[in-house]
């Protein structure tokens, strides 16, 4: 067999598709299944961006431009004067993406040096597994910082061992946080952004879910600066555009450009018509706010339901998901459980790493109906 990067060799099955081939086993059973598992709501994409990208795709499809179509840069500029009062440049501190997903994963590449003296990135455990993989392709020295609640879910780089910050190249937040739901406060923003100017380290900041909450609108860390910080967005949350994989990151001009010349190398630029539905997207704000209400009214449901079967709930309301603790302690056999009994995906929270043990994760994906029969079934369960 020819030879197969070590890196990849060593991964575990990503976590989704243990989840995905669980699924099909029931389903093949003629068993009914809710899915709770992969956060990949089933609300339609909204119409005005489906239309835009039917209206944009041409005769003949030419390459696209890596950087992302101006009108997209334009849209995320506007997206980010209104709702953070953060004034960009488009050609200079926006970069088109193909989502958010790959993006992270191919940072690394653009901002380490392999061997160097300062190859570690740090990202919060539990948390999204790309920070780490991306780290390892690259060469890198992936170092997981374990969240807790009574820390608040908060990554704090500044606590970190000596022998890691003598060596720390990157730092990953996210906030909204996946999968916990935890919010980042006003003064830890600029605590981050302080600590990044300082320490002349990367900054990067998942805000993929910053528009997916209940109470109080999160804050971007860009609003605190943006030396030696980039932010990641993505319109797949937002705008129920997870299959069209379009988003964009900003921030430090320097760092966009650095950024931007590895892209072309790697194949990254989004189709022109996608960035025209995105564009779309980004320059209108009722359709997110009618998605968050309809995650609202979910949320209540499982709030209620969670009230009553006494399950502990650990995390925020930030994003679409539900972060609590496992009855008994072990999410894998709960969430196995479940499974099994009732066709109810949830995800361990120990597939999302070190911090997780112990918790489960739901993602607000089903329809109201479908989620009303499923704690009817849940509740038979507990």
């Amino acid at each position: 067999m020819p030879t197969v990067n070590p890196v990849l060799a060593a991964l575990p099955d990503y976590p989704i598709v243990r989840i995905e081939a669980a699924k099909e086993r029931l389903r093949q059973a003629g068993r009914e299944v809710f899915d709770f598992g992969t956060g990949d709501p089933i609300e339609p994409t909204p119409a005005h961006v489906r239309q835009a990208l039917l209206e944009a795709v041409p005769d003949v499809c030419r390459y696209p431009t890596y950087r992302g179509a101006a009108e997209l840069r334009r849209a995320a500029a506007g997206y980010l004067q209104r709702r953070f009062g953060v004034a960009v440049e488009p050609d200079r501190e926006v970069l088109g993406t193909l989502g958010s997903k790959e993006a992270i994963f191919n940072l690394p590449f653009a901002f380490l040096e392999r061997g160097g003296p300062r190859d570690v990135v740090v990202f919060p455990t539990p948390g999204y597994p790309v920070f780490e993989a991306g780290t390892r392709f690259a060469g890198g020295r992936p170092h997981g910082v374990p969240l807790r609640p009574e820390n608040r879910f908060l990554l704090e780089p500044w606590a970190l061992p000596r022998e890691v910050r003598e060596r720390l190249a990157v730092v990953w937040i996210n906030y909204p946080h996946n999968p916990t739901g935890a919010l980042a406060p006003a003064d830890y923003l600029e605590r981050i952004a302080r600590f990044a100017a300082e320490e002349d380290v990367l900054v990067c900041s998942d805000e993929c879910y910053v528009d997916v909450y209940s109470d109080e609108a999160p804050r971007s860390l860009l609003e605190a600066g943006t030396r030696n910080i980039l932010a990641f967005f993505s319109c797949s949350k937002r705008s129920g555009m997870t299959g069209y994989r379009s988003g964009f990151v900003a921030g430090d001009p320097a760092l966009i450009a650095t950024f931007g010349k590895l892209r072309p190398n790697v194949g990254t630029a989004s189709q022109v018509f996608v960035d025209h539905a995105a564009a779309a997207a980004w320059a209108d704000d009722a359709h997110a706010a009618a998605r968050r209400a309809t995650f609202q009214r979910k949320r209540a449901l499982f709030d209620a339901f969670f009230r009553e079967a006494g399950l502990e709930q650990a995390g925020g309301d930030g994003t679409f998901f539900m972060w609590f603790r496992a009855p008994g302690g072990d999410d894998e056999a709960y969430a196995a459980r479940l499974l099994e009994q009732g066709g109810l995906v949830l995800i361990p929270g120990s597939y999302f790493g070190p911090g997780g043990e112990g918790f489960c994760r739901l993602a607000l994906v089903p329809d109201l109906e479908t989620c009303e029969r499923a704690i009817v079934t849940w509740r038979q369960l507990h």
